[in-house]
């Protein structure tokens, strides 16, 4: 006998949103570590934040969202919300439930400002090493390096001209090309870079990640994307 195509919704659910997350989903191994690495850091938030006053988004909650931004490379915040607002995978590893409201764009963006400019991003990333130290996922026996380019959250379309460009260029005998004269509106930092000569120039960083070596595990070079040349940061866990 043929079902009728119903569509009736229901009133109530009653199945809950860890039992649609399958066991063997990788995001369930990802928030396990994700949750010890937020247990460590609490105290830090109670230093962050007033005990008067009307409670602010978890921070808890908040770093979940932002680590979900960059596993699927979401592409903005109002993007994430909007993702949330439908995605039961989403709400699961953030700690929602299915009827909880979606965050403002704003409220979400000012509050996480404020986690960044704490250093909480680094501290997380350290408390994640650890666990992999505990473990013994590192070995002092060698390391890996390895490159990639990482894609800004800029558009090509941002890029204007510069007020005041440098005199000396950076390219060959101090000519000035455009990465010289022109620069993003929204993210300056990044620059014009292509993975090959035929293919299409992308606001972009040059990532440098090595590991292996536990001191050396969170090692990472961004370079301003110009060939390798530029600004280098390297921030060693020891």
């Amino acid at each position: 006998m043929r079902g009728h195509d119903e569509q009736q919704e229901s009133m109530f659910s009653y199945i809950s949103l860890e039992k649609r997350v399958p066991l063997d989903h990788p995001l369930r191994r990802v928030r396990e570590m994700t949750d010890r690495a937020l247990r460590d850091l609490s105290p830090k938030f109670s230093e962050m934040y007033s005990r008067y006053g009307r409670p602010s988004i978890a921070p808890e909650k908040l770093l979940r969202a932002l680590l979900l931004q960059m596993l699927f490379s979401v592409r903005s915040e109002r993007r994430l919300m909007e993702e949330l607002s439908y995605n039961l995978l989403y709400r699961w590893f953030v700690g929602w439930s299915m009827d909880e409201e979606v965050w403002d764009v704003t409220v979400f963006t000012k509050n996480r400002e404020r986690l960044l400019e704490g250093e909480i991003a680094q501290e997380f990333f350290e408390a994640v090493l650890r666990q992999a130290e505990e473990q013994g996922l590192l070995s002092e026996e060698h390391f890996t390096v390895d490159g990639t380019l990482i894609e800004a959250w800029a558009s090509r379309q941002s890029f204007q001209e510069k007020k005041e460009p440098p005199e000396r260029g950076t390219g060959s005998g101090g000519r000035q090309t455009l990465r010289d004269t022109h620069e993003s509106r929204t993210d300056p930092e990044a620059r014009l870079y292509k993975r090959s000569a035929a293919g299409e120039a992308r606001p972009s960083y040059l990532g440098t990640p090595g590991d292996g070596k536990p001191e050396w595990a969170d090692c990472e070079i961004v370079c301003d994307a110009i060939g390798g040349r530029g600004k280098n940061r390297w921030q060693p866990w020891r």
